[in-house]
């Protein structure tokens, strides 16, 4: 989530490096608007609620004196200024509910040297690499049999089995067989290992609350993404990302105790919602990922 200060002291800077990820002004406009109304009735009801206990204490010092008619006079305008900060204050609150859901949806401000595009076709590409070329070999042309698609792979060589995977849990969720069941157990203990003790290796649950998929900034931008279990309102992780960054949060860690260094393997589910255009065989994707997550710095 973008820091709100950024948006009050560099508002320019912010919706500049965010057009670079095509949103538009506007939403960042209604951001900043809501914020400012926000600020403006809490002032508001903060005075109101200052002016209320200085009428308070004015009520016992004139009941102290026996002034009653004066004491209820100040009582009226006491409950008046009340009434009036209750609805300042529930009118900040709901301007702050329209600050706090814009910032979920706003991305992430891109780092400088990230370039612009709208779609892969503005990636740029950084390097190539294949084997000999460091003595000088020209890199390779792809024969025929070398851009088969990998499901069409993994089904000759008996280590998918899509049908049968569809037949028990629907299309595109994949099983794995014989020599790709072992092939994918030990790619995941060889990646774990690489990476312990380095990254304290972490078992999470594979589902969350949903201010743990709030917190990652999963909901409720990528809400059509996500697996919701409705009955127990919980939801399957889309990356080991969302508990590993959640472990500690609410927490304030004392600087010694970083970096905290993390890593996972589980089982990730997401639907590809937002991939129209792209083959049907992304759309919708279960797969098992490993993840590594550093928090904070070298003391």
């Amino acid at each position: 989530m973008i820091d709100i200060r950024a948006l009050r002291e560099d508002p320019k800077g912010v919706k500049a490096a965010l057009a670079r990820r095509g949103v538009a002004e506007s939403e960042v406009d209604a951001v900043i608007a809501a914020d400012v109304l926000h600020r403006a009735r809490l002032s508001r009801a903060e005075t109101l609620r200052a002016e209320v206990k200085t009428l308070s204490r004015s009520v016992g010092e004139a009941m102290k004196a026996g002034d009653a008619a004066r004491a209820e006079e100040l009582r009226a305008q006491s409950r008046s200024l009340g009434e009036e900060e209750r609805v300042a204050a529930a009118q900040a609150d709901t301007e702050w509910e329209k600050v706090h859901q814009g910032l979920l949806y706003l991305p992430n401000i891109p780092a400088d040297d990230v370039p612009p595009g709208d779609s892969d076709a503005d990636n740029v590409e950084i390097r190539r690499w294949w084997p000999g070329q460091a003595s000088g070999e020209p890199e390779p042309e792809r024969g025929a049999d070398q851009t088969v698609p990998h499901w069409e792979i993994g089904e000759a060589l008996q280590l998918l089995d899509m049908e049968r995977g569809a037949r028990l849990s629907g299309s595109m969720f994949p099983l794995y067989r014989g020599a790709g069941a072992r092939l994918l157990r030990a790619l995941t203990t060889f990646a774990l290992d690489r990476h312990t003790p380095t990254y304290e290796e972490i078992r999470p649950p594979t589902v969350v609350l949903t201010e743990t998929m709030v917190s990652t900034g999963h909901l409720p931008k990528f809400v059509d993404d996500a697996y919701h279990l409705e009955r127990d309102d919980l939801w399957a992780i889309p990356t080991a990302e969302v508990p590993l960054t959640s472990m500690h949060r609410g927490e304030i860690l004392e600087e010694s105790a970083l970096p905290l260094r993390f890593t996972a393997a589980t089982a990730c589910y997401r639907r590809e919602a937002g991939s129209a255009g792209t083959p049907a065989r992304a759309r919708i994707r279960q797969g098992r990922a490993l993840r590594l997550h550093h928090a904070g710095t070298s003391p």
